[in-house]
């Protein structure tokens, strides 16, 4: 009789419970539903203001996410088209270059008229430019020439796009300037791989990559060292007409460039190799030393 009794009491306990639990579910789903339709229904410009108060304040990764649910509340509009731009820039600042490359591809087929076109090949070609650059080479301060010059390359057609089409932009002076580091970037690269060339006895490819340089990078910081690099190599392979036609540029256009007194090149200790913490070093550096 008890045991049919507490069987009675516990069913219709059991059931409250379980009514009880299917309203505070509820209740908590409303309660999210309402929180997120009050997220959803901000205002573009509150939305937009928001994210530009993470941008002034460096938080790049809040910024983009806020310009990214931007865009997906309101897919059109001029405040689209600068949340486009806007996550670029994040991306970029906050180092994801492939991200940012990608986003500004993305625009430009959006947009491929828009008042800020030139703005967006510009920051490609910073991306670009340093695309490549790992932890390593940032602590080391590895030399930039010898990495895979690839997307260098690429962020130096993104310049050129700048200063041919939009000469009057207020981008495409700094894109010139920034051209000029690039291609002598390029030329340190060739140079580098010349003067391998040349410390093992290589000498007709030292005096082709030398003529490359020449012919390829006109007017470039290394162009009297491809000078160089020919006048010696054509001295060792007792070619003596070449040689004093190198010899004679070279004392004309740079007198005091120490092959010409017979120190140069100065390739680095072969010890330093065998410290990893030394960062690389070529024959370059004194030069550069010397220069400035």
């Amino acid at each position: 009789m008890s045991q049919r009794l507490a069987a009675q009491f516990t069913r219709p306990a059991v059931r409250v419970l379980l009514l009880l639990l299917v309203v505070a579910l509820t209740a908590t789903g409303c309660g999210r539903n309402n929180k997120d339709k009050v997220a959803e229904s901000r205002p573009v410009e509150a939305i937009y203001a928001e994210a530009h108060a993470d941008m002034t304040h460096g938080n790049w990764s809040g910024a983009e996410k806020q310009f990214q649910a931007l865009i997906a509340q309101y897919p059109y509009g001029p405040y689209t088209e600068q949340a486009q731009m806007e996550i670029a820039y994040a991306q970029y600042k906050s180092g994801k270059m492939d991200e940012a490359v990608s986003s500004i591809d993305r625009f430009l087929r959006t947009y491929p008229t828009q008042r800020n076109v030139p703005y967006m090949y510009y920051l490609r070609g910073l991306a670009n430019a340093s695309r490549d650059t790992v932890f390593l080479q940032k602590v080391w301060r590895l030399d930039s020439s010898r990495r895979d010059l690839s997307t260098p390359l690429q962020g130096y057609s993104d310049f050129n796009t700048v200063s041919e089409r939009y000469p009057n932009s207020r981008y495409a002076e700094d894109a010139r300037r920034r051209m000029i580091e690039l291609r002598n970037t390029f030329a340190r690269h060739e140079m580098d791989t010349a003067l391998y060339y040349l410390n093992r006895g290589a000498y007709i490819a030292a005096a082709t990559r030398a003529k490359y340089i020449l012919e390829t990078y006109p007017q470039s910081k290394y162009q009297y060292d491809a000078v160089a690099v020919l006048a010696e190599a054509y001295t060792r392979l007792d070619n003596k007409t070449l040689a004093d036609d190198a010899r004679r540029v070279l004392q004309m256009n740079d007198p005091q460039h120490p092959w010409l007194s017979g120190n140069w090149p100065d390739y680095p200790m072969t010890i330093r190799k065998l410290n990893p913490f030394a960062g690389e070093k070529s024959a370059l550096d004194n030069e550069d030393a010397r220069r400035q």
